[in-house]
């Protein structure tokens, strides 16, 4: 299979008249209150050699594009990206890992360590007072098999203070 770069998904989104965040960020405000939804770019776009990869995200230019001091949602396809998250990003949402797709107990945490740098692959993190959640998502990549994690659409609710975000997961 030939990868486009991901050219079809945003032109299937586009066609579907839906914004396209890629190191970019937009205003939003709902019932009086605003935030701001900011999109990185792939952190995996090239692949460089066996274990490293050159991305094509912006974080530090996508977070100046926020002007105000509303709170930031970070939308980052990976996991990665956490660590050099600010706290001024009130909730960082991921998902790439499919939250461990083939999840074998001690395995699975050791194996994303030792090649991606972090324990992150699944669930609602809180580290150094920010916020993630990796979502295991509805399809497989690589094998078309998962094993103790089922797929799933993960529903955030997002209110009150900056301090209170609650995700419910269903499987699907």
């Amino acid at each position: 299979m030939r990868s486009d770069g991901g050219e079809s998904v945003r032109k299937a989104l586009r066609h579907a008249k839906i914004e396209v965040l890629e190191n970019d960020a937009v205003r939003v405000a709902k019932n009086g209150d605003a935030f701001w939804v900011a999109g990185l770019g792939d952190q995996l776009a090239h692949q460089v050699s066996a274990r490293r990869f050159q991305g094509i995200d912006d974080l530090a230019g996508t977070l100046a594009m926020v002007t105000d001091d509303s709170p930031i949602l970070l939308l980052a396809h990976e996991p990665f990206v956490f660590r050099r998250v600010p706290k001024r990003v009130s909730l960082t949402l991921c998902g790439h890992t499919h939250g461990g797709q083939v999840n074998l107990p001690l395995i699975t945490a050791a194996y994303v360590q030792s090649h991606f740098g972090t324990e992150h692959i699944y669930g609602h993190i809180v580290e150094r007072g920010r916020h993630m959640i990796i979502a295991a998502g509805l399809g497989t990549s690589i094998t078309p098999v998962r094993f103790m994690r089922p797929p799933e659409l993960v529903d955030v609710a997002i209110g009150g203070s900056a301090a209170m975000v609650t995700a419910r997961a269903g499987t699907a």
